[in-house]
């Protein structure tokens, strides 16, 4: 009898996911979002400094996959009976894959849920942009490669900002001596300011209050310190970790429940060496086709092959014109050999150009 399978979540990992599954398998397949379109995340912080997005139906990318697409909202899971809660009706499945993303932490510190606005949906993106169109000061937290890009887009495109950066570490510290160099360089040229080792401890409508109890005036604080994951797993009782995310073996199979596979942010991925991939689209695309084919041989009899992942680069915009590439080692370490300037940007941008290349024909030649 054929298989029913159903796929939560058209993000980047959930949207391949569903037309692999179509492609490699004889089931039925049905995917489940909340939004009728796709929506390029890594270009959020674009979008909010006023650029546009592509317009990108789902309906459009799965036409002719054999993908049926539902537009709703799962609010709950029952694995025992294996039936997804929607907004109104009920929808069985023979096999899961949960592939529900991650959103912005605003929920660590004081304030921050209230007065801080992310890039990590369409929605907080389009009231960051509200909210930047009087403000003359901005604070961005969190110096990971979300708040890098943010801070160097915010100072690019609106030179009449003046753009502050937070950050808990050290600036650039999973760069390499020569990407740090560079960084340094670039916020300098486009007048980034940069507090590093500081610790937000509130965020207030006026701005941030350090731990110390310094405060930091701001029109608009954009908090990138920090993602979370759904609980949707956690309350439907799927083996989760500590933050949240399904907890899943080697060939991304639920622990728990066997016939349910994680995928993308939302699932604790580990190398064989036991080093948790790190959120990234740069993880999920790939790890999500191998998980797939993992699945077609399992549905064919055959037992799949264990996933490992081996890092490549850290690919970071720095406005339109300049850009960071670090080249790393396979456990995500940092080499010294890094591209940097109009070179680095026009290849992070094929980069962002080749997620959507992805979406449309997902299959990756390592896969």
């Amino acid at each position: 009898m054929t298989e029913h399978i159903v796929v939560v979540g058209a993000g980047y990992a959930g949207l391949a996911a569903a037309k692999l599954a179509a492609k490699w398998t004889d089931s039925r397949v049905t995917l489940v979002n909340a939004r009728d379109r796709f929506v390029e995340r890594i270009r959020l912080h674009q979008f909010a400094t006023g650029q546009s997005l592509r317009d990108l139906p789902l309906a459009d990318l799965v036409k002719g996959t054999g993908v049926e697409l539902v537009v709703d909202r799962v609010t709950d899971i029952d694995p025992d009976a294996r039936k997804l809660q929607l907004t109104d009706r009920m929808l069985s499945y023979d096999r899961l894959i949960y592939a529900v993303g991650s959103e912005a932490n605003l929920d660590g510190v004081p304030g921050a849920a209230e007065h801080a606005h992310a890039v990590s949906t369409l929605e907080d993106a389009q009231r960051l942009a509200a909210a930047l169109g009087n403000a003359r000061t901005v604070a961005v937290t969190g110096g990971g490669l979300t708040g890098i890009e943010t801070a160097a887009e915010l100072a690019e495109s609106r030179p009449d900002l003046d753009v502050l950066l937070v950050t808990g570490g050290g600036l650039g510290q999973s760069f390499s001596e020569k990407g740090r160099q560079h960084l340094r360089r670039t916020f300098d040229r486009l007048g980034v300011r940069v507090r590093d080792h500081a610790n937000v401890g509130e965020v207030r409508p006026d701005g941030l209050v350090l731990d110390g109890g310094e405060r930091i005036a701001a029109d608009a604080v954009v908090w990138t310190a920090g993602f979370r994951v759904p609980d949707l797993a956690a309350r439907a009782g799927f083996a989760v970790d500590d933050h949240g995310r399904m907890v899943v073996d080697r060939t991304l199979t639920s622990t728990s429940h066997p016939d349910v596979m994680g995928i993308g942010d939302a699932a604790a991925i580990k190398r064989s060496d036991g080093l948790e991939l790190r959120m990234a689209c740069a993880t999920g695309l790939p790890t999500a086709q191998k998980a797939l084919r993992g699945l077609a041989k399992r549905l064919d009899g055959e037992q799949p092959a264990p996933i490992d992942f081996r890092y490549v680069q850290q690919c970071v915009s720095l406005g339109r014109r300049d850009g960071l590439i670090q080249f790393v080692n396979a456990d995500d370490s940092p080499k010294e050999s890094v591209l940097t300037g109009r070179k680095a940007a026009f290849y992070k941008e094929l980069v962002c150009r080749a997620t959507l290349v992805f979406e449309r024909h997902p299959t990756l030649p390592t896969g």
